[in-house]
């Protein structure tokens, strides 16, 4: 499952896809949920780029958003602790 409700956060199994367009979630990608963002792949600020992202669209402080696996991965596994909001995209998951 690419995303699991655990209490009151929220386990994602992400793929990422640095380097893109914009940042945005894209949808389910073999079991994965896919996220592109705009940062490089370079010295952390992809994943600092992603959480940045995550507490925004989830309206937690970043220090709420865990990454707990895959930190030189594309690959990451995340949690997000109580969010305020949960946005469609991964809401349609969860259902």
């Amino acid at each position: 499952m690419p995303v699991q409700q655990k209490q009151d956060d929220l386990q994602l199994r992400i793929i990422l896809q640095p380097k893109a367009s914009k940042d945005q979630f894209v949808g389910l990608h073999n079991n994965e949920l896919k996220i592109t963002i705009t940062a490089p792949p370079i010295d952390g600020k992809a994943n600092a780029h992603l959480i940045k992202f995550l507490s925004k669209s989830f309206k937690v402080p970043k220090r709420d958003v865990l990454l707990e696996k895959g930190e030189l991965s594309r690959h990451k596994q995340l949690r997000i602790l109580a969010p305020k909001i949960i946005p469609e995209e991964v809401a349609k998951l969860l259902a």
